[in-house]
């Protein structure tokens, strides 16, 4: 007789526990406490995997190891540059400079003739001197007083060359600038405090040098015939570029080229298109030329020139970036319209000798 009731009785179904066989229970591990759900695990193991359970299967990036997303939220933002504010009352004052100084050289280029090339010659020296004031100061190079120096003495025998010279030519003026930078670098030499940074400073010693020669070629151009006209032409539409690219500035400096150069694309597309019609319009009043050809002289001066002061705006810019103290106010200032007329000078000689 099979009894009524089964061995089966009194255990719960829900336990994990095979049911026994004939012989007894089946060995094997012995399983939690009837009535208790099991302890929890612990170890390293399991605290792999809830790590593994949180964070997730990890990311692959190119160039670099597996990241998960936790680790992209752990990372700091970057924090954006404000951008630099553009002060209207100085980008009018800048503006107001680079006319004066295109009023002069233009008006200076009018009394030059033949056998009356002094009063000329003594105008751009004076442009000259304010170029190395500005420039000196502005690029800071080692033996600054040296290389005001000697910027100045070179700037001085250019002029005379260009004045006294039998054959209206540039090799004179070559001459000047090769023998000024070399002086120059031998002074940053002198001085052992100067000597470190000389390597550092080749670019900006050239820089000083070169612009302040560059006037000189002015003195030449107005030698050669239609010089004169060619000079008019050149520095009225330089003027006018810078000009306009200013007061562009001031009103609407949009688009921004740089946050941290305060200076917009608007300016300086106007400042050319405008620089390049002026000449045009004064091409069709002066002998030996047309409006095309005028148009196309204004056009290499006024780009030339717009392009010039830019660089110098993004190279103040690079300088304040590096954590250089800032130079004298009037001097940064004055850098950009003296380095964009010092670069219009042999763009004008150049246009001039190979077109006109």
């Amino acid at each position: 007789m099979f009894p009524s009731t089964s061995p089966d009785t009194g255990r719960d179904p829900w336990s994990g526990g095979p049911p026994p066989g004939p012989a007894g229970p089946a060995p094997g591990p012995a399983g939690p406490a009837r009535g208790y759900p099991p302890a929890p695990r612990t170890g390293p193991a399991d605290d792999d995997g809830a790590a593994r359970e949180r964070k997730g299967p990890r990311r692959l990036r190119k160039g670099g190891p597996g990241r998960r997303p936790d680790d992209e939220a752990d990372e700091a933002p970057e924090e954006e540059v404000p951008p630099v504010p553009v002060r209207r009352p100085l980008a009018l004052t800048v503006a107001g400079f680079a006319a004066l100084l295109g009023v002069g050289l233009v008006l200076g280029a009018q009394t030059a003739g033949p056998g009356h090339r002094l009063p000329f010659a003594f105008i751009i020296f004076g442009v000259q001197l304010l170029f190395v004031l500005a420039w000196t100061m502005a690029m800071r190079p080692p033996a600054l007083l040296v290389v005001a120096l000697v910027s100045a003495a070179a700037a001085a025998i250019a002029d005379a060359a260009a004045v006294q010279s039998e054959i209206a030519g540039l090799a004179p003026l070559g001459y000047a600038a090769a023998a000024g930078f070399v002086l120059g670098v031998l002074g940053q030499l002198v001085r052992r405090v100067d000597r470190v940074r000389v390597t550092d400073s080749l670019g900006s010693t050239l820089l000083i040098v070169v612009g302040v020669v560059a006037f000189a070629t002015l003195i030449v151009l107005s030698r050669i015939p239609k010089g004169t006209q060619a000079i008019t032409v050149c520095l009225t539409a330089t003027g006018v570029a810078l000009l306009v690219a200013r007061l562009t500035d001031a009103v609407a400096p949009w688009p921004r080229l740089a946050p941290q150069v305060p200076r917009g694309a608007a300016g300086v597309v106007a400042g050319a298109m405008l620089g390049t019609l002026t000449s045009a319009v004064l091409g069709s009043y002066l002998v030996g030329f047309t409006p095309t050809s005028a148009a196309l002289v204004g056009l290499v001066t006024a780009g030339t020139a717009v392009l010039a002061d830019l660089a110098v705006g993004y190279a103040e810019a690079g300088r304040l970036m590096a954590g250089e103290p800032p130079t004298m106010w009037v001097a940064r200032h004055m850098q950009g319209p003296l380095g964009g007329f010092a670069l219009a000078a042999p763009a004008a000689y150049a246009m001039c000798v190979l077109f006109l």
